[in-house]
């Protein structure tokens, strides 16, 4: 059983900086596949970024060159870092693990997940990011 504990969100301005964590309970973390997600009010779940157990990274379009998801396998535990953040990244951040292979990357499928979380066996219960103008 994989539990997943989520820190790090919060109110900032725009163009600001946040950094989560994820802390993971399981005992084979560097094989996981892990990601992060989001979902505002009245908004679908977006995948937002991914990283397999070789070290390989994943961006949604839509925060590519700003975010930097990353890993620490000797801590367990999963990273975003968040700059230059817009009032459309606020949303409910969540952290999520696979037992199996990541997704392939979204330029497969247009810079989009198009059903984001398909694959993900274990969830956090989610951080909050604000951004105000």
């Amino acid at each position: 059983q994989v539990q997943l504990v989520e820190s790090g969100g919060g109110s900032v301005q725009a163009g600001g900086f946040l950094r989560l964590s994820c802390a993971a309970s399981g005992k084979a973390f560097s094989t996981y596949c892990m990601g992060w997600f989001r979902q505002a009010p009245g908004k679908e779940r977006e995948g937002v970024a991914e990283i397999d157990s070789d070290g390989t990274t994943s961006y949604a379009d839509s925060v590519k060159g700003r975010f930097t998801i990353s890993k620490d396998n000797a801590k367990n535990i999963l990273y975003l870092e968040m700059n230059s953040l817009k009032p459309e990244d606020s949303a409910m951040y969540y952290c999520a693990a696979g037992l199996n292979i990541c997704q392939p990357p979204p330029e497969t499928y247009g810079g989009i997940w198009h059903e984001p979380g398909a694959g993900y066996d274990y969830w956090g219960q989610g951080t909050q990011v604000t951004v105000s103008s």
